[in-house]
């Protein structure tokens, strides 16, 4: 008797290179917009910065252009705007004389900045998660004090961190505290909305069988509001690096990226490139802390997406 051919392997083989497609298409995406952002940033210069003079040998080739922009765009001059290749070059100069390579030194600040914003990240998750668990299963408290949730982020962060700062005696903690005041308000909001997205038959289902609220919290509204959870906790990532930045500032942490921005922004006349590159590793930080959030999403997630490509 002849076996019958499994579809089982092939459905599962699709599957995975439409995951890999969409990665690859992700990739593609992330390097065509940064090629058309240096395209532009160099085409306005081109058009309205300071004159170029290039003279140089490139792989044994003399090079000698000039050019004598159109119009002048302030915005587009040497120091507003440094060249690409001058904000890249900066990377591998020293970023002291005889000293170690300034991307190096970036790289140490931006890993202290780092792990201080995972500290705040993880209070802040913690304290959204809680409150929003709170708010739903009591009507009183989110009347009562979602307004204060939201007004709590009409106040400028530079003006709280200083008294956060002077009340804990600087440090770390305070830090943490500034960067948990900023990503509490998005996983309270986005944990609020999907702890009630669970279909209201299977509210009714749990209701039937008598399940307690602990029950229903654990086995039907946390599973449901994980999309919802994972898309507050990749704005609160982002926002956890903008609170670890600001909250150093007025703690006067040496060894994080606030103090990169602090100094070369003194020097920013003669050096424009430093203050260029330690704002482009800022960047980094945050989208390298949104990606980790959006891989422990997939990883956690990838049975449900799994079961709905299947439907």
């Amino acid at each position: 008797m002849t076996a019958l051919p499994s579809i089982a392997q092939p459905r599962g083989a699709s599957l995975g290179l439409a995951r890999e497609t969409r990665s690859a298409r992700r990739v593609v995406g992330f390097v065509v917009v940064l090629l058309a952002v240096l395209v532009v940033w160099e085409l306005a210069k081109w058009l309205g910065g300071d004159p170029w003079r290039i003279h140089g040998t490139v792989l044994g080739l003399r090079i000698d252009y000039e050019h004598l922009p159109p119009t002048h765009w302030r915005i587009a001059d040497d120091l507003s705007l440094p060249h690409v290749w001058d904000v890249a070059r900066a990377f591998v100069d020293p970023a002291q004389r005889n000293g170690p390579p300034l991307g190096l030194v970036l790289a140490g600040q931006a890993l202290f900045t780092f792990r201080e914003a995972v500290i705040g990240f993880v209070f802040g998750g913690l304290l959204g998660l809680g409150l929003a668990v709170w708010f739903v299963h009591s009507r009183l408290a989110e009347r009562a004090l979602v307004p204060y949730v939201v007004a709590s982020q009409t106040v400028p962060i530079l003006a709280i961190s200083p008294i956060i700062v002077s009340a804990t005696k600087a440090g770390w903690l305070s830090v943490a505290i500034v960067t948990a005041y900023l990503t509490f308000f998005p996983v309270t909001i986005g944990a609020l909305r999907g702890l009630r997205a669970a279909d209201q038959r299977a509210f009714e289902l749990f209701r039937s069988y008598a399940a307690s609220n602990r029950q229903i919290l654990w086995l039907l509204r946390l599973p449901s509001s994980l999309p919802y959870l994972f898309a507050a906790l990749r704005i609160a990532a982002a926002a956890s690096v903008i609170g670890a930045i600001i909250g150093e500032i007025p703690a006067g942490i040496p060894d994080g990226l606030a103090s990169a921005i602090i100094n070369y922004n003194q020097y920013y006349v003669t050096a424009p490139e430093r203050l260029w590159a330690t704002i482009i590793l800022c960047s980094v930080v945050g989208l390298v802390f949104v990606g980790l959030v959006k891989v422990a999403e997939g990883r956690l997630l990838r049975g449900r997406y799994r079961t709905l490509d299947l439907a």
